[in-house]
């Protein structure tokens, strides 16, 4: 049996870079955004077998996961996505538009940096202090990072105090990248909550096949970057700002996890990155890797190549792809 092409459904938000998706595939670039490809049978953009249109899910159901690519070339709010009883609760109230969580995880395609979960608050207290911002160390020191959050969206604490300290720093010894990027961020939404509020979670950046993993309650914004994501089908999201759309404060606090993480990449071990929450692995092949499905699975080449692999279809990598697969599954 082989792979069948298929045809994803592009998104384009205003955040998009205008030429990585379309050189992706092979077409020229049109002068809109191109955010996100999507590929899976969510309703918000399902997936079509290539030349005949029919739905994806007409032959595979619905599928558990969707799959992405995802290209920013300006950031993305500062959000948070629920876990499995508060999409279930907030679908039911009218809230999320899916009963489902939605944990992710993104794998870097080019240098990618994103903000990823609260950081260990010692390196906060560590670079708060750095920045002469004691105040808001003295906060996360003696009463942890959650509570300085809270205090931040609730104007318990002055956001601008943290913000002038960080343009204060500039081209100065005590610069750091987290400070640079709470000045663009404020250049672009002045004042908010939420530019203060990324000085409390870790500053990464990936190099093309680093990954990190966003459970339910990871705060977190994506900055600058491609990478391929891999998430449960679900499309809710709690933003908390940084962002023309609608933001919900109390939500996103009633959703936040402010647990310091303290590893934000993830461990890859034989190209696979695994999402336990869905029961999905992404699995990177390289040229002439093959494998063989034993699920309902999709991939992508980074030839722009995206394929449906019924159970027990192989698949023979001509260039890197990236797959879908049940966690169980194995690959030669």
């Amino acid at each position: 049996m082989a792979p069948r092409p298929v045809s994803g459904v592009v998104q384009h938000y205003d955040w998009g870079d205008h030429t990585f998706i379309p050189t992706l595939l092979g077409n020229e670039p049109d002068g809109r955004p191109h955010a996100e490809l999507w590929l899976g049978t969510h309703p918000n953009g399902p997936t079509t077998f290539a030349g005949s249109g029919t739905p994806l899910a007409d032959e595979s159901g619905p599928l558990p996961y969707l799959l992405k690519i995802l290209a920013a070339a300006e950031p993305l709010s500062l959000q948070t996505h629920p876990d499995a009883a508060q999409a279930a609760a907030g679908h039911a109230a009218g809230v999320f538009g899916d009963p489902n969580p939605k944990p992710e995880l993104l794998v870097a395609l080019t240098t990618f940096e994103a903000l990823c979960g609260v950081r260990p608050e010692a390196d906060t207290v560590a670079l708060l202090r750095d920045l002469g911002v004691d105040h808001l160390a003295d906060v996360v020191e003696s009463n942890g990072a959650g509570v300085a959050l809270h205090a931040l969206y609730r104007h318990a604490l002055a956001a601008q105090p943290v913000i002038d300290a960080c343009r204060a720093a500039a081209n100065t010894e005590r610069d750091r990248p987290e400070a640079a990027w709470v000045r663009e961020l404020d250049d672009r939404y002045l004042g908010e909550a939420s530019v203060a509020a990324t000085l409390l979670l870790n500053h990464v950046v990936l190099q093309p096949g680093e990954a990190i993993h966003l459970p339910a309650g990871n705060l977190h914004g994506y900055l600058h970057g491609a990478g391929v994501e891999l998430m449960a089908a679900s499309d809710n999201v709690v933003r908390g700002g940084l962002t023309v759309k609608h933001v919900d404060i109390d939500l996103l606090l009633d959703t936040v996890d402010p647990s310091p993480l303290a590893e934000p990449t993830m461990r890859v071990t034989n190209g696979r990155y695994p999402l336990p929450e869905a029961g999905v692995a992404l699995v990177r092949l390289e040229p002439g890797d093959s494998h063989v499905a034993t699920g309902h699975e999709l991939s992508i080449s980074l030839r722009g190549e995206a394929n449906y692999l019924a159970p027990g279809t192989e698949l023979v990598a001509d260039a890197t792809t990236f797959v879908v697969t049940p966690i169980a599954s194995s690959t030669r």
